[in-house]
């Protein structure tokens, strides 16, 4: 599928000034990037963006910016049978042992899902966000390739050049 709109990104303040380098997420992997792969964690929504962000304890300090993206092609994980396709189903992608089987293994079976696709041309993943008070149609956009031209064009909407 192709992704052509708006999605956002509830930043911890560290990386505020970088929102396009997904180095945090390089640095302690994510649920669908390995450690050492870049990828940024955005959401079609606000509310989903900020859930996402602050999903342990109380709000922390955070940085929201928007992009506009045009980005193909996107796997829709809302497809049961492109996900059996891939080797993965709905409970597989909600598994929150996540972080337990990257620790042991070094890549957990979700991190091993996201790559497959990445070495299959995608350059981001659509799936339903998993964080406390989400709903079904609270989505987050995973990217692992961006950049300022198609067919993974991504730019941050800064106007006034808040960021510097």
């Amino acid at each position: 599928m192709r992704f052509q709109g708006t999605i956002y990104r509830a930043l911890n303040p560290v990386y505020a000034r970088e929102p396009l380098s997904g180095r945090g997420a390089a640095l302690y992997g994510g649920r669908f990037n390995r450690k050492g792969t870049p990828a940024l964690y955005t959401s079609l929504s606000i509310m989903t963006a900020l859930r996402e962000a602050n999903q342990v304890g109380s709000l922390q300090p955070t940085t929201l910016v928007s992009y506009d993206a045009d980005i193909e092609p996107v796997f829709d994980s809302r497809d049961d049978a492109a996900l059996r396709a891939q080797g993965m189903d709905a409970a597989g992608l909600t598994d929150p042992t996540w972080r337990d089987q990257m620790n042991k293994r070094g890549e957990a079976d979700t991190q091993c899902f996201a790559r497959r696709l990445l070495e299959a041309g995608y350059h981001g993943l659509l799936v339903r966000s998993f964080a406390a008070g989400a709903g079904l149609g609270d989505l987050n956009l995973v990217l692992w390739r961006w950049g300022p031209d198609l067919p993974a064009r991504l730019i941050l909407i800064d106007d006034e050049n808040r960021l510097g």
